[in-house]
């Protein structure tokens, strides 16, 4: 049986998770492959979603402009730009949620897409239960861009960055800074727990919502963009430092 053939199979077999998940959200897929594009889109609308499609990067962007979906799937190897421009170009304006989909593994690739903007990625071929359950995670971090402070507090200040809760913003210096919906909830994450030091799992499942998907490199690489925007020397810092062996920690 063929990828696609696995993917059609899947399509028609109702997904545990539906009943407790809003599903009107609306999807844009860009991949160049119409065979793979079908395929996903009859396993996505099955779980309940509305599935725009383009088959190349240009008509993604124009295709994003009109639409403004909730999520974008991206591929990252296209005919035309590569998906790596579309993410920037998506980020310019919008912090909607991106999934990579790629067949490329190598770790220079995924940081790549991260640096570009992405929020998650899954690889060829494709597992359709893992597909749904990080879109289902992705548009849930949407629905909960503010996570509960065990603080308590509207505004949280870690040296000369601060955090407003209630508008969902994030200031260096008193200057707004661009963050994506993950990289804010990364931020709020560290900030709930000063001095803690908080494992790669720990911060998938708490940021993520993923128990058993991840993967480290998901978590480093968007540290690694987040000291980009909110340390003053991102190569030495000092506000989110590695514990080696452990994970990560708020220096406060």
């Amino acid at each position: 049986m063929t990828f696609v053939d696995d993917l059609c199979a899947f399509s028609v077999t109702i997904c545990p998770h539906r009943a407790d998940f809003i599903t009107m959200f609306t999807l844009l897929f860009i991949e160049d492959d119409e065979a793979i594009r079908t395929a996903l889109r009859l396993v996505l609308e099955d779980e309940g979603y509305e599935v725009a499609e383009a088959g190349d990067g240009e008509t993604g962007i124009k295709m994003f402009g009109q639409l403004d979906p909730d999520l974008v799937l991206l591929d990252l190897r296209l005919p035309d730009i590569s998906g790596f421009e579309v993410c920037r170009a998506i980020r310019r304006t919008s912090i909607t949620p991106v999934i990579m989909v790629t067949a490329q593994t190598d770790t220079s690739d995924l940081v790549d897409g991260f640096d570009a903007g992405a929020d998650d990625y899954v690889t060829k071929p494709v597992v359709p239960k893992e597909l749904a359950a990080r879109i289902r995670a992705a548009l849930r971090r949407t629905q909960l861009i503010e996570p509960a402070s065990s603080s308590g507090k509207s505004l949280s200040k870690i040296g000369d960055v601060e955090i407003d809760r209630n508008l969902g913003i994030v200031r260096k210096s008193g200057i707004e800074i661009s963050l994506t919906k993950t990289e804010y909830r990364l931020l709020v994450e560290f900030a709930d727990h000063p001095g803690m030091v908080m494992s790669r799992d720990q911060l998938l499942e708490r940021v993520w919502g993923y128990e058993y998907l991840g993967d480290s490199r998901l978590v480093d690489a968007h540290v690694r963009r987040l000291r980009v925007k909110v340390e003053t020397q991102p190569e030495e810092p000092t506000m989110i430092v590695t514990v080696r062996g452990m994970g990560y920690r708020l220096l406060s």
